[in-house]
């Protein structure tokens, strides 16, 4: 009698474990996801660098503060370019004395000039004069060719004072002219020490102190905006087809750890990192928290397919990728979407299908 007890609770514990591991395929909502690590960063965060070396005089900001754009943030100092401003100031200033008359390079000419005519004028006086006498057969030959040759010579020398005057006149506007680029390039260099915020922001980040050396390689500050904030994401290359514009994200923060955001992708980069075999995503809040800091971490999900209604079952219980275990023995089935738990059934079984988990 004992033993016969002992077999029907064997009979019993057999037929639970059987139960256990046998089921029938479900219908239910089912979501397919990307998963992917995150990181938040300020919207249009960049790297501010100074376009020439020198010694950090002053910065005029701190972490935190928010800036308009063209706000100034750091102060370089540097005595050559303001040397060089003055320098070409001077060069300015001279140029415009010379163009402009005051000089004694023009006058001199115009001096010339006006002597020249002077003397143009008398021997023309005299050649004719010679000339009409000579018309009438009065006078010698010799006189008369003198006087033509002094007309000529003094024409002549008329028309290069002339020429003279005005090709120095234009190398002297061509002077002022240089002289005013290269001032202006100076003054431009004496700005280039003055490091501005490109964007209306706010400070994230200085990098270096009053006193210390300056280069054009090593970036002074971080700005990024104020009030905007990206997800960035890094999606397996396996993965990146799925992946496109608009699409929803699910987000967990770690300091938000019992709240959920939602967003949407905002910009895939086309370019794989070749050091993990992953693409960048970009991301933005639909409601994003009311506090958030460059850096943050998280996980998200990208919903990529999401049905209301699908015959389903566990993922354990798939052999082979494409075959279920049931009554019949092996049996194909085809699959759709899927998650982290449950794989949609298309066709092979249905609802009513008993299938068992494969040892």
């Amino acid at each position: 009698m004992k033993s016969f007890r002992y077999l029907m609770l064997f009979f019993i514990i057999v037929s639970c474990f059987k139960n256990e591991d046998k089921i029938f395929p479900t219908e239910r909502p089912l979501t397919e996801s990307v998963y992917s690590s995150i990181t938040i960063q300020p919207d249009s965060l960049y790297q501010a660098y100074a376009i020439v070396a020198g010694i950090l005089d002053n910065n005029l900001v701190e972490e935190g503060d928010v800036v308009l754009k063209n706000k100034t943030l750091i102060q370089i100092t540097n005595s050559t370019p303001k040397l060089n401003a003055q320098n070409a100031k001077f060069t300015l200033n001279l140029a415009k004395e010379n163009y402009n008359g005051n000089a004694a390079v023009l006058n001199s000419i115009l001096e010339e000039i006006a002597a020249a005519k002077l003397k143009y004028k008398n021997d023309s006086i005299n050649y004719f004069r010679q000339k009409n006498l000579w018309d009438q057969r009065i006078g010698s030959k010799v006189e008369f060719d003198t006087r033509k040759l002094n007309y000529e010579l003094a024409s002549n020398s008329l028309k290069l004072l002339q020429n003279k005057y005005n090709s120095t006149k234009n190398e002297l506007h061509t002077a002022v002219k240089q002289a005013q680029n290269n001032y202006q390039s100076a003054l431009i260099n004496t700005k280039d020490f003055m490091v501005k915020s490109k964007i209306n922001g706010k400070v994230y980040a200085l990098y270096k102190e009053a006193g210390e050396i300056v280069t054009t390689m090593e970036p002074l500050a971080s700005i990024g905006s104020a009030t905007h904030f990206v997800i960035n994401m890094l999606v397996d290359e396996v993965d990146i087809v799925s992946i496109s514009k608009n699409q929803e994200v699910i987000i967990h923060l770690d300091a938000y750890k019992d709240e959920v955001f939602k967003g949407r992708v905002s910009k895939i980069y086309p370019k794989k990192d070749e050091r993990n075999q992953t693409f960048k995503v970009e991301a933005v809040f639909e409601n994003p928290p009311h506090i958030l800091y460059p850096g943050l971490s998280g996980e998200a999900n990208i919903i990529i397919a999401k049905k209301d209604r699908v015959l389903t079952i566990p993922k354990a219980y798939l052999i082979e990728g494409n075959k279920v275990k049931t009554d019949d023995g092996l049996t194909p089935i085809s699959t759709g979407m899927q998650n982290m738990e449950y794989i949609e059934v298309l066709s092979g079984i249905t609802k009513d299908t008993q299938i068992y988990k494969p040892e």
